[in-house]
Parts: C-alpha cells; structure tokens; sequence
C-alpha cells in the first residue's frame, strides 16, 4: 500500500488569516480539499490519513463528505509541531501496515505538487527506503550575519527539500523509535528529515521543481489562486 500521512495540524500565524492558512478557501475549496484531491486522484495511493489541528477534526470530517473524498480512511489528532504530528500519524497506522508499504509525509499546505513528483518520490523510496523530492538552488545565496551578510553559499552544494517525503512503513517506525530511545525528538528542527541527519541517516533524492512550495505566507496564497485559476483556463 501506498498511504499519505497529510500533516493539517499547523496554525498559519504568518499568513494572518483567522483560520489556519491549510482551511483558507480560494476559489471555493479550501487549499487542504486541493491538496487531498492530489492524492485521491493518483492511482498508486490506495489510502489517505490526515493528520489534523484538533479544532477543526470535525470541519475536517464535513469537507470528506462535501468533497467526497473517499480515499480519506483515517482522521488523526495533531500533534505540537511537524514532528509530533508524523508521530501521531505512524503510532496510528501501526497493526494497518506492513514494513514494506509506504507512506508519504506531505503538508496540508502544499497544493501544488505534482502527480509525476509523487510518483517518482514512491519509487525511490520502494528502492532506497526513503525518498524526498528536492532541486537545486535557482538563487544566489548568502550567510545570514544580523544586518549583513558576509559569505557567499555555493548553491551547487546545498538542494532544497520539500514533500512528499516518502518511507518504508518499518523504516520510519524504526526510525522515531529509536529517536524516541536516544532523546533526540525536539533536538533539532523538528522534522524528519533534520532527525534523519542528526541520526546519520542517508535521505535519497527524487524529482521535484520550483513550484513545489508549502504555503507560508499571503503571498503564497494569491500564487496558488493565480495557479488555479490557470489551471481551470486550460
């Protein structure tokens, strides 16, 4: 099985809206009904977990209906921050999975991935164990130093990651049980791929492209309904 774990937990407090930025409507649909269509529609996802901001559980369950978004099997409580969440999501696959199946941890705020991104982000996971869809740099960087920046960043040394980063069931389980084992949750980032470097661990890289963006911010916001609204023209 291939199962999404769609993290909907995040507040949005810099997109200012009055809900979180993953229930904001545009055009109609809240941008988290675009993101699960993502999944309901691809033909290699047999099943759908969210993993939800407990405030908005049952709103959530309406917009399952609403949109009849059958591939929704599981509704899961949210946790403190991204960690957390996945961990949450993982604990409750456990007894529905086997080792081999995958998941595929995406943000609920992330609509415009791709079905080709999640495609190949599954096949490199069923190869490696793991994958995140990720691409190089297209800007100049520079060090963060307060008012100023001092150093110039090689962008051919650094890709930008994003989601759907994609797991072996039993290699993420693995994974934070052994974090969990360590005390390492809550010693970096909290995400899995920064756990998966303190630990040492390899993160393999599959296809991705420059407008896979989680939303963030209102700006964000107004390129997605630019982006559907195109996408609705064609």
């Amino acid at each position: 099985m291939n199962v999404p774990i769609i993290l909907a937990g995040g507040v949005g407090s810099r997109v200012g809206a009055d809900r979180p930025k993953q229930f904001i409507d545009i055009l109609g649909k809240p941008v988290l009904v675009y993101t699960i269509e993502l999944f309901q529609n691809h033909p290699e996802i047999d099943a759908i977990e969210v993993v939800c901001i407990k405030s908005h559980m049952d709103y959530l369950k309406g917009l399952v209906e609403e949109f009849n978004l059958t591939k929704v099997k599981w509704i899961t409580e949210g946790g403190v921050d991204f960690q957390h969440s996945v961990m949450n999501g993982i604990e409750n696959l456990k007894g529905e999975l086997d080792d081999d199946d995958i998941v595929l941890v995406h943000y609920g705020a992330s609509p415009f991935t791709t079905p080709d991104i999640v495609s190949d982000a599954i096949r490199v996971a069923k190869e490696k164990g793991n994958s995140s869809p990720a691409i190089s740099s297209p800007l100049l960087l520079g060090s963060n130093d307060g008012d100023k920046s001092v150093n110039w960043i090689d962008r051919d040394a650094v890709m930008i990651l994003n989601t759907p980063q994609c797991f072996k069931f039993g290699y993420v389980t693995q994974l934070f049980e052994e974090a969990v084992e360590k005390d390492l949750i809550d010693k970096v980032e909290p995400h899995t791929t920064t756990l998966m470097y303190l630990m040492g661990r390899e993160i393999y890289l599959s296809k991705s492209n420059q407008l896979n963006i989680k939303i963030t911010t209102k700006e964000d916001l107004d390129l997605f309904k630019g982006y559907v609204m195109m996408k609705q023209n064609e």
